[in-house]
């Protein structure tokens, strides 16, 4: 019987995974649950990015989101809705 390790498995030069480095990016651990507006999920999914990048890319991520919660918002000023009640042209006000 051979003691010998095959070179396929012998352990390589330790690995660093982002729980040994506290400067790596870890996520954030904040849940995002679905609003039901498609634009507004879209924006919260975006979030996501933000736990794989280091803190500075963070902001290009968060000023992405902001962007697109407020054109959300905007759209939601800018639909129709329902005709304003008009008067009667000979109507008196009261």
């Amino acid at each position: 019987m051979n003691d010998e390790v095959p070179a396929a498995v012998m352990p390589g030069p330790p690995v660093e995974d982002s729980a040994s480095d506290p400067s790596a990016p870890a996520p954030l651990g904040v849940p995002r649950a679905p609003t039901g507006n498609a634009d507004v999920d879209a924006a919260l999914r975006r979030l996501a990015d933000a736990d794989h990048l280091a803190t500075d890319g963070h902001v290009e991520v968060y000023e992405d989101v902001h962007g697109a919660l407020r054109d959300a918002l905007t759209a939601l000023d800018a639909r129709p809705g329902p005709p304003a009640p008009t008067r009667h042209p000979t109507a008196t006000p009261q």
